[in-house]
Order: structure tokens, then sequence, then C-alpha cells
């Protein structure tokens, strides 16, 4: 079990190192009820670069934690 969580966590790790715009276009329904204006909530540049580094530093961990369980 603890496998396939991970694999899900390198999944999302790397949609968000590779297009986290795409994971932000996902998230606006679900922001409908509390964000009145979807483009002034949009993150800038700094904030997409921001979200590639946390996603590599998980995908790294995640990829760790992988090789460890599969040991």
């Amino acid at each position: 079990m603890s496998v396939v969580i991970l694999c899900l966590f390198i999944v999302m790790a790397l949609v968000q190192v590779v297009k986290p715009q795409l994971l932000w276009r996902l998230n606006r329904p679900l922001q409908k009820p509390f964000v009145k204006d979807y483009d002034a909530s949009e993150p800038s540049a700094a904030g997409y670069t921001m979200q590639r580094v946390v996603g590599g530093i998980v995908l790294v961990a995640a990829t760790a934690m992988l090789v460890v369980a599969l040991n």
C-alpha cells in the first residue's frame, strides 16, 4: 500500500515540476466558492518557480522513500 501512495506522490511531483499550471487549472473549480477573481489569485512566475522547487524536493524525497520501501 505504501508503494502505491509513494508512486502517486511521485506522479504528482512530476506534474508539479513539469507543468505546475496544469495543477492550477485543475484546482480552479474547487476555488469557486472562495475566490471572486481567478486571474488575480493565480501565482506569478516566481510563484510557479517556487512550486517547481518544492515539487523537485518532494520528487527526490518520495523517490528515496520508494527505493527504501522496495529494498
